[in-house]
């Protein structure tokens, strides 16, 4: 990377499923790598192809430390990006609670994106009660409607997670609203036949 540099390598220059070098270097939690290109003017919020941006690529595969370092380096924590929506969605969807922790102080924990819609709604496709949990004391809106399945609640019904679906209801979780595929949450569940969460 040093030789790289020296030799005037540009960068930020695009392509490549990862968008940048910058991009690349936090997906696979390369921090020392990831600081050099910070040093030599990286565009810390620059949009890539599949994570959107660094800080992104970083939540998305758990890697903390670099994490951190993006959040020092003034990253846009709402910033948008592709499949994920934000760096708070990508590491909910994930289950990387720690990174959801660093990422929650800054974060909008009701912003929309990606596939899930919020962070709430993709903790729950992916049964990950310790971070909806997380995100319910952070005010996450439990009726938020968006994502492939519409609310968190029709997502954890749909999918089968039964301490989920508990908490979500125990959390006032509206039970009746109709929204995408299925109309309410009791129709995402009677669809794959999941007796338990009925």
């Amino acid at each position: 990377m040093e030789f790289l540099l020296e030799k005037e390598a540009d960068v930020n220059a695009q392509g490549g499923d990862y968008g940048t070098a910058l991009q690349a270097a936090s997906a696979h939690g390369h921090e020392a790598i990831a600081e050099l290109l910070l040093e030599e003017q990286a565009g810390v919020n620059a949009q890539g192809e599949h994570y959107g941006t660094a800080l992104q690529a970083a939540s998305a595969c758990g890697h903390e430390t670099t994490v951190e370092l993006l959040l020092e380096k003034q990253v846009h924590v709402n910033a948008q990006g592709q499949f994920y929506g934000t760096a708070l969605q990508a590491a909910s969807a994930n289950g990387y609670e720690a990174v959801v922790k660093l990422l929650e102080k800054e974060a909008d924990v009701n912003s929309q994106g990606g596939l899930s819609g919020t962070a709430l709604q993709a903790a729950s496709a992916r049964g990950h009660k310790a971070i909806v949990e997380l995100l319910l004391e952070k005010e996450a809106d439990v009726n938020a409607q968006g994502g492939v399945y519409g609310t968190a609640l029709q997502t954890a019904s749909a999918y089968r997670y039964e301490a989920v679906t508990q908490l979500l209801l125990a959390n006032k979780a509206n039970l009746n609203v109709q929204e995408t595929k299925y109309e309410t949450a009791l129709q995402a569940t009677s669809a794959y036949d999941h007796e338990m969460v009925m």
